[in-house]
């Protein structure tokens, strides 16, 4: 872990996935591009760090790209609203418009929850 608290849980040639420590709720942030040659270590790598956790904060707002795999993954729109464990920050507006288009936003939850 740095100076920041910050650790480096994932990272290939698009996308990095960073451990943030914050209070509360464990945080990551993920920088770069998600698409379907990583979606699976992301949601690995979301899902071990969730730990005991009722959700995980998840900041998007250095992703470059998503495809539908990634989207999967962020959104878990498979899972009804209240069961969803990840939270998403700073949303960047293609991506919240993504998610839009899918039907899989629901505000204010759990979109954009503060650190």
């Amino acid at each position: 872990m740095n100076d920041l608290g910050e650790r480096l849980l994932y990272q290939d040639g698009q996308l990095s996935i960073t451990l943030r420590v914050v209070p509360g709720a464990p945080a990551v942030a993920l920088s770069g591009e998600v698409d379907v040659t990583n979606s699976p270590a992301l949601a690995s790598t979301l899902s071990d760090s969730r730990g005991g956790s009722t959700y995980i904060v998840v900041d998007t707002g250095e992703l470059t790209f998503v495809d539908l795999s990634g989207l999967r993954v962020l959104a878990l729109p498979a899972l009804p609203p209240d069961e969803r464990w990840i939270r998403l920050r700073n949303v960047t507006p293609h991506l919240r418009r993504l998610l839009r288009m899918m039907g899989w936003f629901y505000a204010p939850r759990p979109y954009d929850v503060p650190l």
